[in-house]
């Protein structure tokens, strides 16, 4: 019983696959009709290549008609090394120069003798006292100035061009 079902089930396959393969081939005139109209049309102009000019090759040659040699520093590093600022190495580096300057964060102010103390706090959670003239951020950033909401420095970087110069910042009162 169950192989005859088998068999009638097999049947049923094929019958279904012939029929499926049969309906693709069929009526396929408006198809052919279709493909026999656009062949019959002209065919389009192509437009001509564009023509080709050839590569000019130029021999750099240094210092010749005013063109500077790209390997050297242009003429704004003089002024800029000659600006006279330049980083003390010889000084010891205070221990808040060790911390990035936005890792650091003003927690508060503290007056004692008449004495205005910034409250700063560094990533590992200690808090440090500074004053005008202490040294904070890796960048030689010099306390100028404490108010009750920031702490203003300036720090030396480096213009690129092998001098130095001086840039503002300011570390402000965090809630």
């Amino acid at each position: 019983m169950m192989k005859a079902s088998l068999n009638i089930l097999k049947v049923t396959v094929a019958a279904f696959a012939l029929a499926g393969l049969t309906a693709c081939g069929a009526d396929m005139d408006d198809l052919d009709t279709y493909i026999n109209e656009i062949k019959a049309k002209p065919g389009g102009r192509i437009e001509p290549l564009p023509e080709i000019t050839p590569y000019e090759s130029f021999t750099y040659i240094a210092d010749v008609d005013g063109v500077r040699s790209p390997f050297r520093p242009d003429t704004p590093q003089a002024a800029s090394s000659t600006s006279g600022i330049t980083i003390d190495t010889s000084r010891v580096k205070e221990h808040l120069e060790t911390f990035p300057l936005d890792t650091l964060r003003m927690v508060g102010t503290l007056n004692m003798n008449e004495t205005a103390y910034g409250l700063v706090q560094t990533s590992d959670g200690l808090i440090h006292r500074v004053i005008p003239g202490n040294y904070m951020g890796q960048n030689d950033g010099r306390i100028t100035e404490i108010s009750d909401s920031e702490i203003k420095l300036v720090e030396i970087i480096s213009d690129g061009i092998g001098g130095y110069v001086e840039r503002d910042a300011a570390v402000g009162l965090t809630d």
